[in-house]
């Protein structure tokens, strides 16, 4: 089997060696390309204006300045012979579940992956902070991980869809099971900070103000809180059906 890894939080990323660790439990053939630098919450973005400068680190593992997006076509369209037959994106530094999917590069680096016919997974480690550092239990990861994946992978994926697997932030021994979830929700809680610079000129940070709302049963967001692995599937197929019908009956309607 052949694997290609990405990330988002960079090449140079702890997150990183943990997803070449658990790949390497399953394949000598592992080929990283990741970005030179951190390139967190660009979502399923590409780079378009302006080039793509590659590092070659050593015979399978490049840095791309550029996008998750653009590293998983790099390494499928240009430095591999033939295609991997599994794309693993992370793992990545923090939880992403509920809304927070749909701006995060590691699950972008599956979609990508999944875009090209391939069977692709996003893994991400929830994390906490303890005395003003962020604490990180990659232990847990290491551990569950590379049967899980296994078991993912002895599969087939529905067309058009990938895994969202999520490690909740506990000790490897105190996590309570393992859950197929769905994507749960998330309140909006982005807002901007005003500040000002030397010469008081004013500029903005981003800044996160997360509240959770009540979730469906079964929900992602619930499997992480009470410290079980989450697994969700996700289809890249966003239509909303039921609500498809409703604008085919008004337009019909409508038109007559």
């Amino acid at each position: 089997m052949r694997i290609l890894l990405t990330n988002d939080d960079g090449i140079h990323d702890r997150g990183l060696e943990v997803l070449e660790e658990i790949a390497r439990k399953i394949t000598n053939d592992v080929w990283i390309v990741a970005p030179q630098s951190d390139q967190s919450g660009l979502a399923h973005s590409l780079t378009l204006n302006e080039p793509l400068r590659l590092r070659k680190i050593d015979e399978k593992r490049f840095a791309l300045k550029g996008t998750p997006t653009d590293c998983v076509i790099m390494g499928v369209r240009e430095l591999m012979d033939e295609p991997p037959d599994l794309i693993l994106s992370g793992v990545n530094s923090g939880q992403n579940i509920g809304d927070d999917i749909t701006y995060s590069g590691t699950v972008a680096g599956a979609m990508e992956g999944t875009l090209l016919g391939i069977p692709s997974i996003a893994l991400s480690q929830a994390y906490d902070w303890s005395d003003g550092l962020r604490s990180i239990n990659w232990q847990t990861t290491i551990d569950h991980a590379p049967a899980l994946v296994e078991k993912l992978i002895a599969t087939k994926f529905p067309h058009r869809t990938l895994i969202n697997l999520n490690f909740p932030n506990c000790k490897p021994e105190e996590v309570s099971g393992v859950e197929i979830t769905r994507q749960g929700n998330l309140n909006h809680g982005l807002f901007m900070e005003k500040r000002h610079d030397g010469r008081n000129i004013p500029y903005y940070w981003l800044r996160f103000g997360r509240d959770i709302p009540e979730q469906l049963e079964g929900s992602d967001v619930i499997a992480l809180m009470e410290n079980r692995i989450s697994i969700t599937p996700v289809h890249l197929d966003w239509t909303h059906d039921r609500f498809r019908g409703e604008l085919a009956r008004i337009i019909g309607d409508k038109a007559k």
